[in-house]
């Protein structure tokens, strides 16, 4: 994602792959100038969530489009689609070739059977869900003022289910 004046846009490389939603929200936002956070708090949703929205990959409720609207200064009509049920996961090639992108897959590849292994130890046999899910994205700057990101992860424990049982 570029930056454009502190606030992020639509990263040109993935134009192509969003929907004409999408690309129609991005726009509106760089010309507004307003920031993810800016419309979270209108949302009383995350930052995360609210760009998820303009990526496809989270629904908008009927609220949401109305505030979208009036924040953005574009017809509710045109983000009528961000209403349907979103199209999870066809937004960037596998694996992933942005570099920040990758570094998320890059941890997960690295740490993902060691976050399993305590996952179950604490938990039991399950999933995390990704659908009862939220996430937030933090700054902090250490003791000589470099910036540290810090990303929650926050999924409902979906408890494996038990075996059928043969009588």
């Amino acid at each position: 994602m570029a930056s454009h004046e502190g606030f992020a846009t639509l990263d040109s490389s993935m134009a192509d792959r969003l929907p004409e939603v999408s690309q129609h929200l991005f726009r509106a936002k760089a010309v507004k100038g307003v920031s993810f956070e800016d419309m979270a708090k209108a949302l009383d949703r995350s930052e995360v969530a609210v760009a998820g929205m303009f990526y496809g990959q989270v629904q908008a409720s009927a609220d949401d489009v109305v505030t979208l609207s009036h924040m953005l200064d574009v017809s509710e009509e045109s983000l009528a689609p961000l209403m349907r049920f979103p199209d999870r996961g066809h937004a960037a090639p596998m694996p992933p070739v942005e570099p920040l992108i990758y570094r998320l897959y890059e941890i997960v590849q690295n740490y993902g059977y060691a976050f399993k292994a305590v996952l179950n130890e604490k938990f039991g046999d399950g999933i995390m869900s990704a659908i009862s899910f939220r996430t937030d994205v933090d700054k902090e700057l250490d003791e000589a003022g470099n910036p540290w990101v810090v990303i929650t992860l926050k999924g409902k424990w979906l408890g494996a289910p038990r075996p059928w049982r043969q009588r």
